[in-house]
């Protein structure tokens, strides 16, 4: 029996901070014990006033293994994710190779996950134009949910489906109780493209490129399919603050509708990104500051169910670092181990809380998953998942301190507060300071089940 307490002045219990003892007991936790601990208890460790609350949960995360480990692993993906006070993360369906569409390629994604898991991992499959018939057997596999494109994914295994294409998959998905999430774009040839070319390494062309009403069309569009089929359909993402009142509209009006968004559309403005740096390209695009302004303001209001990190690494030569074209330059986000000091950093001066963070990073995110009953709080009976970390300390982002496989990030160079101390997976101590200690003691974690 493994049993152990962790003291702090400031533990997040039910949104509210406690003085007081969580005590651990064989991987998950016993009890809280409100107050100052026992003098002489061995088994508890003083944490001081550090904050203790909930694992962060991401559901958002491209690992890319198997097929591109050299994008990223299972190994250096989890590492980061764990010294980023991540405990629990579901993992995209592209880009890895084969791209688990299929219930085969979904037993070979779990295979490369073995002894390689230092946080519970959960997978979404993906449903593309081949693919319809496969669904049933891959939902029934265990993934979470199924993800699909709008606009070509940049991987040409994962191709993007139509409007029809979601018409046959949404009674399958409807059958299986889970959600469709979306990258909700849908392309259209105008003066932004011919812009870009013209100009490959300027950020305003590239922003121009991929306008708002594109995600806007695409979000339209599933509005009209989430009434019609009364399905649950998640868009991923959102950067255009032209979607916000129809999106509001439709939750409003009771549809099974949730939207998320990320850390690096609120963090930094269009106006900030120097032409060449394709670190911050991404689709869709990182905008303008009054268009970001919206987005929190959306955020305040409750719009976004949650904030997830969008985790999207690959190897450097393609990411166009020193050509500086983002026309060509694969584009995403690497960012997991920083998503939330990077959401705390501007959170915290727009009048968040600490519980504000934990509901948009760990509980509202484990409701989705369908996992609520035993992740995404301290209380008796969950998952010892748990985060130690000290919000008012900063630190800067060096390329040193990255822990996902390639030393590529918007990040680095910026100071952000919120420095995690400590990482617990299943009452594990997985992190502590920069040093990882038990390793491998991440779970699969499968819907079914």
């Amino acid at each position: 029996m493994k049993k152990f307490g962790l003291y702090s002045s400031r533990v997040l219990i039910a949104d509210q901070l406690n003085e007081g003892t969580v005590i651990v007991k064989n991987g998950q936790i016993d009890e809280f014990v409100a107050g100052p601990p026992q003098k002489g208890d061995s088994s508890i460790t003083d944490l001081g006033d550090c904050v203790i609350m909930p694992g962060l949960i991401d559901c958002h995360v491209h690992i890319n293994e198997p097929g591109r480990a050299e994008w990223e692993g299972f190994d250096t993906a989890t590492k980061a994710a764990a010294a980023g006070g991540i405990t629990t993360l579901i993992e995209m369906p592209l880009n890895s190779d084969p791209v688990t569409t299929t219930r085969k390629s979904f037993d070979e994604k779990l295979v490369a996950t073995t002894g390689k898991l230092h946080v519970n991992c959960g997978f979404w499959g993906g449903i593309i134009p081949q693919n319809i018939t496969d669904l049933d057997d891959l939902l029934k596999s265990g993934v979470f949910g199924i993800k699909a494109f709008l606009t070509h994914s940049g991987i040409d295994e994962f191709p993007n489906v139509t409007e029809n294409d979601l018409r046959q998959g949404l009674p399958i998905l409807k059958e299986n109780n889970v959600p469709l999430l979306v990258h909700a774009e849908i392309d259209a040839s105008h003066d932004g493209q011919r812009l870009l070319r013209e100009n490959p390494t300027s950020y305003q062309a590239y922003l121009a490129s991929r306008p708002k009403s594109w995600e806007d069309d695409a979000i339209r569009m599933l509005i009209q399919l989430c009434e019609e089929y009364d399905t649950p359909i998640h868009i991923v993402h959102l950067s255009s603050s032209n979607s916000i009142h129809q999106l509001d509209e439709a939750k409003r009006a009771g549809l099974p509708l949730s939207v998320e968004t990320c850390p690096h559309y609120l963090f930094f403005n269009a106006e900030e990104i120097e032409d060449g740096n394709t670190s911050f390209k991404c689709a869709p695009p990182i905008r303008e500051r009054e268009n970001n302004e919206q987005l929190w303001q959306a955020v305040k209001n409750g719009l976004f169910s949650f904030i997830v990190s969008d985790h999207s690494p690959a190897v450097p030569e393609i990411k166009e670092l020193e050509s500086g074209n983002l026309e060509k330059a694969w584009g995403g986000v690497p960012g997991l181990q920083f998503s939330m000091p990077a959401f705390w950093t501007k959170a915290r001066d727009q009048g968040f809380s600490i519980s504000d963070v934990s509901r948009l990073m760990s509980t509202n995110v484990a409701e989705f998953l369908g996992i609520g009953h035993q992740k995404g709080k301290i209380a008796n009976g969950y998952d010892a998942d748990l985060i130690v970390w000290d919000p008012e300390h900063s630190f800067e982002v060096t390329s040193e301190i990255i822990n996902f496989r390639h030393k590529i990030s918007p990040y680095i160079g910026r100071r952000l507060k919120g420095v995690v101390r400590q990482t617990y997976v299943g009452g594990d101590k997985v992190f502590e300071n920069g040093t990882f200690y038990e390793l491998s003691k991440g779970k699969v974690l499968l819907r079914n089940e």
